[in-house]
């Protein structure tokens, strides 16, 4: 549901037949611009860029390695306000102003020693589509292209920079049977509900 510019989440359900695909992920990849960022640009007088993140996105983040699991970037742009955010979430699979996607999927595939079949990547834009093609859960946004949207195992209700990630995550957990650990952890210290 959609008031003005402001979504309202609703509980995640898994799609039926997707739990075994979604259960087997292990590393979360993530394109930048049009998932995690609505993704506007923003430039200032000088020409810095800037960005804005969706604070239920970070939150969503750190539940995801709390739990024990990785998350990474992958974009075809660099970005300063990136650098910044994915070190405040301790965001360690880092790679920025990549071209070639799905050659990089390859090297990250073998430094962590991971099968396609445990990747979930997001992506929006047609430079997504070849990871997407390759990982066992594709995954957009409503504002993807539609041969992306055509391309993903599941659409987020949320949309970009607002709430999509927090979605996906929340999907991946309640796949995995997690997700009700990380709602009982919320509040205390230490737990999953801290930072974001």
């Amino acid at each position: 549901m959609r008031e003005g510019f402001q979504f309202i989440p609703e509980p995640v359900e898994v799609p039926e037949g997707a739990a075994a695909v979604l259960a087997k992920v292990v590393l979360l990849l993530l394109d930048v611009d049009g998932v995690l960022t609505d993704g506007r640009l923003f430039f200032d007088g000088e020409g810095r860029e800037s960005k804005v993140f969706h604070v239920h996105d970070g939150s969503g983040l750190a539940h995801w390695r709390r739990s024990g699991f990785a998350t990474g970037l992958l974009s075809g742009r660099d970005s300063t306000a990136v650098r910044a955010r994915a070190a405040e979430l301790g965001i360690r699979e880092l790679h920025l102003g990549v071209r070639d996607k799905s050659a990089r999927l390859d090297e990250i595939l073998q430094s962590l020693g991971l099968d396609e079949t445990e990747v979930c990547y997001v992506g929006d834009d047609l430079l997504d589509l070849p990871v997407l093609r390759r990982v066992g859960a594709p995954i957009s946004v409503p504002q993807a292209r539609p041969e992306v949207r055509e391309a993903a195992l599941y659409v987020t209700r949320a949309p970009a920079g607002g709430g999509a990630v927090r979605e996906v995550v929340e999907l991946l957990l309640r796949a995995k049977g997690l997700y009700g650990s990380v709602v009982d952890a919320c509040g205390r210290p230490g737990g999953p509900g801290e930072g974001s």
